[in-house]
């Protein structure tokens, strides 16, 4: 690990830190209620009422999993110290898209400004480090899915990208550009959003299109990935008529 390598995760083990101290003794709000027949008991509902006891990793992800609290704010406060670590230390999760549209139901931005800050610097730190990390346990276009998710914008994490100068980062782009040139080839985004989508599609496909190229090609990526980055840039018949477009239905 070299020194960039470690200073990048030492900033996200503050970050952890911090959002420790930050929400250290949140509860759910004492008239918060689930239903016992499709989330669990009482006594894990109360659970969520007591500061700072662990919750484990079931009752984690059903916790910030549902979509249905009075106070979904509330309940991910509360949860958020144990939460960032799980998504930091790579415990399972088995609808990771999902986990940024959790943290905007809780509508962390218009938190008090310590909270706030303390969230965003984590989604950074976590997604810095992620590029640095050769062996992410959640690959890097599924955590700025998340990201751009849970702040509503793409922008920020694109640039982080884009300045990321090295191999580490490459190597992250060309698994992306893999998983998305089929979607952006049929002008789809390539997950699941709740708003904005053609916004969002359209700002990933011209920053791909525009900085993927070059290093791609440094990381020996195929001529046949390279061909459909360059037709995400195009459209209509200057697409599909071009030879390089892959033969599928849309």
């Amino acid at each position: 690990m070299d020194m960039d390598d470690n200073s990048a995760r030492l900033r996200l083990d503050r970050a952890l830190e911090r959002v420790a101290s930050t929400f250290r003794g949140a509860t759910a709000r004492e008239d918060e209620a689930q239903c016992d027949c499709h989330w669990g008991g009482e006594e894990e509902l109360a659970l969520l009422k007591i500061p700072d006891v662990e919750l484990g990793p079931d009752l984690l992800y059903r916790t910030w999993n549902a979509s249905d609290w009075k106070d979904h704010g509330a309940v991910l406060r509360r949860i958020l110290p144990e939460f960032s670590r799980a998504l930091a230390g790579g415990q399972p999760m088995s609808r990771i898209d999902e986990v940024g549209r959790s943290f905007s139901r809780g509508g962390w931005q218009e938190w008090p400004e310590p909270q706030r800050a303390a969230v965003w610097e984590f989604l950074h730190a976590w997604w810095a480090w992620t590029l640095r990390d050769p062996s992410p346990a959640v690959p890097a276009h599924q955590i700025l899915a998340l990201c751009a998710e849970a702040s509503a914008t793409l922008g920020p994490w694109l640039r982080v990208w884009e300045e990321a100068d090295h191999r580490v980062a490459d190597r992250h782009l060309v698994v992306a550009a893999d998983r998305w040139e089929y979607h952006l080839l049929g002008d789809e985004l390539p997950w699941d959003t709740w708003e904005n989508e053609d916004d969002l599609r359209a700002e990933l496909a011209t920053w791909l299109v525009r900085h993927a190229p070059p290093r791609l090609r440094a990381q020996h990526a195929p001529d046949e990935l390279l061909h459909r980055i360059r037709l995400i840039g195009l459209t209509g018949p200057a697409r599909w008529s071009d030879p390089h477009f892959p033969n599928r239905r849309y």
